[in-house]
């Protein structure tokens, strides 16, 4: 087993569509195919569905994608602290984040601040589901990470929130709810939703259940997504409707509508995190330009 067989693996268990994986890894279908045949066949389970006119992870293929997207994470990781030891000492910040707050103006926007007042400082970024950052951070792995709370502040970590973003309804344009100015929750009683794994994102996917069961009904889940941009090609792609932070309205604008919902607002929280009692300079900047910029957006 190669790390390359792991990156196909990923990439076609983040796009639920072999076409779009080949199209990202920029390599034809049919080798993707059996690279993937292969892999399964080396581990000895099946990693995907295939029964259905559409792919999904089996129990055992979304266990390995979060230990897959762990060893790669440590990967690049080790590649960068290589580069730094051959380098010599220098100033070096490791930033997590969560797919859903890359879309998030704040993050971006802080990173390109950071880096025009403090250009001496290398900055490392690695995309990591929520309870895997935590983790990484505790483990001295990453500096800081832009996360969804909650966060169990009491294992060593502190944590700053940094925006409340609005969420909104994610439903395929020619949906009967695509036509409306706002959606109120009880309005999807009877949609399938398409959620992520409360596993590994318990802050969105909580927030998202406890207003349901608020508004009078428990949603009837049909699909989990491994990724929030996933969760938006399965929308897409008319198999149901996802609640989903308003940062994500640019994904699939030409399938897929999004509604505000009407009367108190479901937030997403955005918050930076790192250990407590932080001593390195670089880092302390870091934190301090991400709460500045969160005050300005």
């Amino acid at each position: 087993m190669e790390l390359r067989h792991l990156r196909y693996f990923l990439a076609v268990a983040e796009e639920l569509n072999f076409t779009r994986a080949a199209e990202r890894l920029s390599i034809s279908q049919p080798p993707l195919t059996q690279q993937i045949k292969a892999l399964e066949a080396e581990i000895g389970v099946a990693l995907f569905d295939r029964s259905a006119y559409r792919i999904e992870l089996t129990r055992a293929g979304t266990v390995f994608a979060t230990e897959v997207s762990r060893i790669l994470g440590d990967v690049r990781n080790a590649v960068l602290l290589a580069k730094r030891a051959a380098r010599g000492p220098v100033g070096l910040v490791r930033v997590g984040f969560t797919e859903s707050a890359s879309f998030n103006p704040l993050v971006p926007l802080t990173f390109r601040t950071f880096r025009s007042s403090h250009s001496d400082v290398e900055v490392s970024l690695e995309e990591r589901q929520s309870t895997e950052l935590a983790a990484a951070l505790r483990d001295g792995r990453l500096d800081v990470a832009f996360v969804r709370p909650p966060l169990k502040t009491s294992e060593g970590l502190t944590l700053h929130l940094l925006e409340a973003e609005s969420m909104v309804v994610a439903v395929p344009t020619g949906h009967p709810l695509a036509a409306c100015a706002q959606i109120e929750l009880r309005d999807l009683r009877n949609e399938t939703f398409i959620l992520y794994p409360r596993a590994v994102r318990p802050g969105l996917a909580d927030a998202v259940i406890a207003a349901c069961e608020q508004a009078g009904f428990t949603p009837r889940v049909g699909q989990y997504a491994p990724q929030l941009s996933s969760t938006i090609n399965l929308v897409a792609a008319s198999l149901g409707i996802s609640v989903v932070p308003k940062c994500m309205e640019r994904l699939q604008p030409q399938a897929v509508t999004y509604v505000p919902l009407r009367g108190e607002p479901l937030q997403a929280l955005l918050g930076i995190a790192h250990r407590t009692g932080e001593a390195s300079p670089a880092v302390l900047k870091f934190i301090e330009t991400a709460k500045n910029t969160g005050a300005r957006v």
